[in-house]
């Protein structure tokens, strides 16, 4: 088994040639006429600027961690001196998903607006090959950093599989802390344009979304590619990553003797999940005129028939490599429990179903009633997440041969198989994220195409199409927050035993992690609070850059003589630079939280308040991401669905009421709740990385 490793390369060639034909595809179609060149090219420019102002700031936060960790290896607090350089790579290859991510989405939105203005079937191709070079880009990155470091520890290091897996599962905080830069700071640009275009252009100056006399429209435009695309490439890179990595640790742990075929089969897993999903790929297409539940249906038809897949050759694999039936029960487990989230998420935040409609009949009563209902919808909506995970886990826990019973002779290691058994769950629910993934990320394409098309006067059949598009985007992008958020909470509990496991080799008595254990308890209280901490730091960041472009917004329409009429053009470019100054500002406080948290805890309370903290930031911060992701997506499409012509239509009180709502959760879906699931990780690898530090400065 231990020479079979190089299928990761081959999967990983094999979803980055795919990537580099679907990219080649889109530049195939035309960008339409002039108008739309230009418009494009302005989105381009801003998000290139934006990102390129962004990773200067994140590159000398990396240094100066870089350094630390370093300084930590040299007074041997850290097990080797790959890790710091590994934290870099995992930085860059999470930087570059998403970069590539916003590359080829603000190639594609004028190309999307160009081919919707032939066919709804040839927008939604030329959207969703743009979303296909995101999703294979993001997991053949993954499986190459995986399979290259694992190569290196393996055939120039010398390493033996335990040691593998122990220094591998720390690799992914370099991921984890440039994703969570990515979604905040990404976050807070695209919805500070947002509810500044949305508060002052349509609900103030009663003007249509993306009209080309609002100064913000440009801005808004922009922040779809850096927060929606490369944010998200960003962060579910992480996710894929961080969950194969902790199936590493806790794999040889739970098969001695068969360690090399435990790290295999997320490998493989991960390759098998590619070649599925490139197959399902090609089953995604649909016919003009089609409504949106049919829309949902063609993307279903794609992804569900890529996990169908996967399933079916996930059984002969796992037996071939582990002879393990329960642990494939565990697979199916992750795969199942995917889909079944992603079903519960469209429930509630799609406009087909009874709950985003009841929502947009709660504006008949106004704004006030229309956040209520938003709220406690998003809170509603956190029952089936939940006990989907909870299932997952315990079937999943039970098949792999874990055991309930703590007498048990053996408890030790039908306990190991168990959790072993959870890993592999959540690597079976990420094994199809290629497609996944590019049903979520042509969103944002179908999105700013409608903007090009609105702006550069396209006729309404052409913006009818887009729009159809752009409401399926937000379901689909609602389900796949959902789908990362569900498997975070699952990656996050293999990190949590992973963290466990490993301090108890530094430390000469076992912790006591029982709850009544002050410092336990204490950290469960911590973790908690910092779910909510991050959230408050997240949303005031949106709402103080959002209250810069609306005096900035207000500003021209006030002083610039002609914008209203369409005889001069707005300052665009006043509005690009202060969300970007406002991102680049406001990342920082809440990024290093995740970082300054649980080693503060850790030199206060020791390993026993670290745990604590683990568990509850990952409860709390599970059920919160869900509920702001939900309750954000389901205020976007209710006003989606009365500009589609219900309760009055666009310009009615009903829809200023849905656009108030919309801006309240804008931030709850695209900034806080999304970036919650990488707390959870970004926690969890932090406090791996720095178990030495916190285990001698105890022992000291």
């Amino acid at each position: 088994m231990s020479n079979m490793f190089w299928i990761g390369l081959v999967g990983a060639l094999a979803a980055l040639l795919f990537a580099g034909l679907q990219r080649k595809k889109v530049l195939s179609f035309s960008e339409g006429n002039d108008t739309m060149k230009k418009i494009a090219s302005a989105i381009r420019q801003g998000a290139n600027a934006y990102l390129k102002h962004q990773y200067a700031t994140v590159a000398k936060v990396f240094f100066v961690v870089f350094l630390i960790l370093l300084a930590l290896a040299a007074f041997h607090f850290l097990d080797n001196w790959f890790i710091p350089f590994a934290f870099v790579t995992g930085g860059v290859y999470s930087a570059l998903a998403g970069f590539v991510g916003m590359k080829i989405a603000t190639s594609a939105n004028a190309r999307t607006a160009q081919a919707a203005s032939e066919s709804l079937n040839k927008g939604l191709n030329v959207a969703f090959s743009s979303g296909a070079v995101m999703g294979f880009t993001v997991v053949g990155l993954g499986l190459l950093d995986i399979s290259v470091w694992f190569h290196i520890l393996k055939y120039i290091a010398g390493y033996d599989a335990p040691k593998i897996a122990q220094t591998m599962v720390m690799f992914g905080m370099g991921a984890s802390f440039m994703a969570l830069f990515a979604r905040v700071g990404g976050g807070i640009f695209t919805k500070a344009a947002d509810v500044g275009a949305d508060l002052v252009g349509k609900v103030e100056a009663g003007i249509p979304e993306d009209d080309p006399r609002n100064p913000a429209t440009i801005a808004d435009n922009v922040g779809d590619n850096v927060g929606d695309v490369a944010g998200m490439g960003a962060d579910l890179y992480e996710s894929y990553v961080g969950s194969i990595l902790a199936t590493f640790a806790l794999g040889v742990a739970a098969y001695p003797g068969k360690e090399w075929g435990a790290m295999l089969l997320p490998i493989a897993l991960a390759v098998v999940g590619i070649l599925c999903s490139i197959f399902g790929s090609f089953l995604i297409k649909t016919k003009e005129g089609a409504s949106q539940r049919e829309l949902l249906g063609t993307l279903r038809k794609g992804t569900y028939t890529a996990a169908v897949l996967a399933a079916v050759i996930a059984a002969p694999l796992t037996y071939f490599i582990l002879g393990n039936w329960g642990v494939y029960i565990a697979i199916l487990c992750g795969l199942a429990g995917g889909c079944a989230i992603g079903y519960f998420t469209e429930y509630y935040t799609s406009d087909t179903y009874k709950p985003t409609q009841g929502l947009a009949d709660s504006t008949e009563t106004g704004a006030a009633t229309t956040i209520i209902g938003g709220l406690s919808l998003g809170m509603l909506s956190t029952i089936a997440p939940i006990l989907i995970v909870g299932a997952a886990v315990v079937i999943s826990f039970l098949a792999a041969g874990g055991s309930m019973t703590t007498a048990a002779a053996n408890y030790t290691d039908l306990f190991s198989k168990g959790l072993y058994g959870i890993g592999i769950a959540a690597v079976g629910m990420l094994s199809t994220l290629g497609i996944t993934l590019a049903t979520d990320a042509y969103g944002p394409v179908a999105d700013n195409a409608g903007g090009i098309a609105e702006m550069s006067g396209l006729g309404e059949e052409v913006r009818e199409r887009t729009d159809a598009l752009d409401s399926l985007g937000n379901t689909t992008a609602a389900t796949g927050k959902g789908f990362a958020i569900g498997s975070a909470a699952l990656t996050a509990l293999a990190l949590l035993v992973s963290y466990v496991d490993i301090v108890k080799g530094k430390m000469d008595h076992a912790p006591d992690l029982s709850l009544t254990n002050p410092a336990v308890l204490v950290g469960l209280f911590i973790g908690a609070m910092l779910t909510f901490v991050f959230a408050a730091f997240t949303m005031s960041a949106v709402q103080r850059a959002a209250q810069s472009i609306v005096v900035e917004v207000r500003r021209q329409f006030r002083e610039i003589a002609g914008i209203m009429e369409g005889t001069t053009d707005p300052d665009y470019a006043s509005c690009v630079g202060l969300c970007t100054k406002g991102a680049l500002h406001e990342m920082v406080k809440p990024s290093l939280l995740a970082i300054i948290v649980p080693i503060l805890t850790g030199l206060v309370l020791s390993v026993e308040g670290v745990v604590g903290l683990l568990g509850g930031v990952s409860v709390t911060g599970f059920a919160m991401a869900v509920f702001m992701s939900n309750a954000g997506g389901a205020w976007d499409n209710a006003k989606k669905y009365i500009e589609a012509g219900h309760h009055g239509g666009k310009g009615s009180e009903c829809h200023k009421a849905a656009v108030i709502g919309d801006t309240v959760g804008d931030p709850f879906k695209d900034t806080s709740g999304p970036s919650l699931n990488i707390l959870i990780k970004l926690v969890s690898t932090v406090s791996i990385v720095f178990s030495g530090l916190i285990v001698n400065f105890h022992l000291l």
